[in-house]
């Protein structure tokens, strides 16, 4: 079985789950169109990816003025997307030389290290500012001391420092390694034993998954709740508050973020739960197997996309990230003056190419 960039599990594991009973049907076919789309796919990830991270940092970076709590998490989650879309292109090289990998043993375990602190960091960053949230409009009061820059700072360097612990075992263990079934030195995962290729699918699928994912949707669902009681007491009341109406819209705009990052992995962590039971013969057969081996490249393919998509969210989504975009780029050009002269109001409408109500990054 051949193994997707995201994945932990060695290649000659796979093949020991093989029906002695069954010869499983030739999918050469199959795999040339694998090894022509995925690359493309990747190719153009990592473009598009690479530009709009590279954007809001630059803009976050020059604008002037001070980060609000939970921009400070976002420009991490840039950060982290960056650093593993660097690594994109030697991955689609990888694939569209049948996986036989080219660039040496150094960069097969940094490239394949780097992959996985992504998405440990991407998603703990996320569980942070969910709970920031969360204490924001679910316990005003009682934690209203600890919602500081200073502790969000700490938070990230926590969230950075545990990505590099869960990210040691696949630099350890990350190898080119010459497989003469296939005739290719492959960059793969080569654990002393099998029970260790399936203890760090475990703690890949629930420490990197489950545990984070479940934490961020109960911690969204409250804070949403939250905020229609609140806003069913304004309109009781008939009063509006510009504060809270802003905290809402960023509010909509991290639940966004969170949404669009479980739509992208969550099938490719279905496929992983199933791997691991195939792996444990609970479900074998070629179906099983034919399906672990293209699910894992298609699915691993779409959780790559989310490294693209927050970018274009808050630029579509994001009023107050729009607004400090044209105050910095306003800054470059000639027409600054004049721009520099226009309300706010009047210079997010020149971004407005899509009437999208839940936005800002504050």
């Amino acid at each position: 079985m051949t193994e997707s960039p995201l994945l932990s599990i060695p290649f000659s594991n796979q093949s020991e789950n093989k029906s002695n009973s069954t010869v499983c049907p030739d999918l050469e076919n199959w795999w040339e169109i694998v090894y022509y789309l995925v690359p493309k796919c990747i190719d153009t990830i990592c473009v598009i990816g690479m530009l709009g991270n590279l954007f809001v940092l630059f803009v976050y970076s020059l604008y002037k003025g001070p980060l609000k709590i939970s921009e400070i998490y976002l420009v991490n989650l840039a950060v982290a997307d960056l650093i593993f879309l660097i690594c994109l292109p030697f991955w689609a090289e990888n694939i569209r030389n049948k996986y036989n990998w080219p660039f040496g043993n150094f960069l097969c375990r940094s490239a394949s290290a780097s992959i996985h602190l992504n998405m440990y960091t991407s998603i703990y960053l996320l569980v942070a500012v969910s709970l920031d949230r969360y204490l924001t409009f679910v316990h005003t009061l009682t934690h209203k001391s600890i919602r500081s820059k200073t502790i969000a700072k700490g938070i990230c360097l926590l969230t950075w420092i545990f990505g590099v612990l869960l990210s040691i075992p696949t630099f350890t263990f990350r190898t080119v390694k010459h497989l003469p079934e296939w005739n290719i030195s492959a960059c793969i995962l080569d654990f002393p034993t099998p029970s260790w290729g399936k203890a760090n699918r475990l703690v890949f699928s629930i420490a990197g998954f489950a545990l984070p994912s479940t934490a961020m949707v109960f911690l969204n669902f409250r804070t949403i709740r939250s905020l229609q009681e609140h806003k069913r007491e304004l309109t009781a009341f008939g009063t509006n508050c510009c504060k809270d109406h802003r905290d809402t819209k960023a509010t909509k705009l991290i639940f966004l973020v969170v949404l669009m990052f479980l739509l992208c992995w969550t099938p490719y962590h279905l496929v992983i739960f199933f791997d691991i039971l195939f792996q444990m013969e609970v479900i074998q057969g070629c179906f099983w197997e034919d399906f672990l081996n293209f699910g894992e490249q298609f699915s691993s393919t779409l959780a790559l996309t989310n490294s693209c998509i927050n970018p274009i969210i808050y630029v579509f989504a994001g009023k107050y990230f729009r607004q400090k975009a044209l105050k910095v780029f306003s800054q470059f050009f000639c027409c600054g003056y004049f721009l520099s002269q226009v309300s706010f109001q009047e210079k997010s409408s020149y971004f407005k190419l899509f009437p999208v109500k839940t936005s800002s990054t504050s």
